[in-house]
């Protein structure tokens, strides 16, 4: 082999090596910015949790499966409706990292409790039909 061939052979062997390197997405998912999202917070049974707000509803969590990042928000007794032992529904507010093609919500940036009756107020919620 030529001193030629040899550095060409070489140059090729690096750029797909580098090629091979870089991180593949076309399944990464569509991330949004964080955005505010304020609604029903639901925890029917242990590690199931969605945010039905006025544009939809919103997966946070599935037992066995997908669980977004980040820490749920903390309700007082007066701001949590309870439907099984302790696990129930309550109103809040959540920043949030989404993937809109899934409906998941990806990462929960901050979430603070709201009375109940500020959920109960906002007729866009009205449709999930929770008191």
């Amino acid at each position: 082999m030529t001193l030629m061939k040899l550095k060409l052979a070489t140059f090729l062997l690096l750029a797909i090596a580098f090629v091979n390197a870089q991180p593949r997405t076309p399944n990464t998912p569509a991330l949004e910015k964080s955005e505010m999202r304020c609604g029903w917070f639901i925890n029917p049974t242990p590690g199931n949790a969605w945010l039905h707000d006025r544009d939809g509803e919103w997966i946070i969590g599935v037992q066995g499966g997908h669980q977004a990042d980040g820490d749920w928000p903390i309700f007082s007794p007066k701001q949590w409706i309870e439907t099984n032992v302790h696990y129930g529904y309550g109103c809040a507010c959540l920043r949030v990292v989404v993937d809109r093609a899934t409906d998941k919500v990806i990462k929960i940036e901050s979430a603070k409790a709201r009375p109940l009756s500020a959920c109960r107020r906002d007729r866009a919620l009205r449709k999930w039909g929770l008191k």
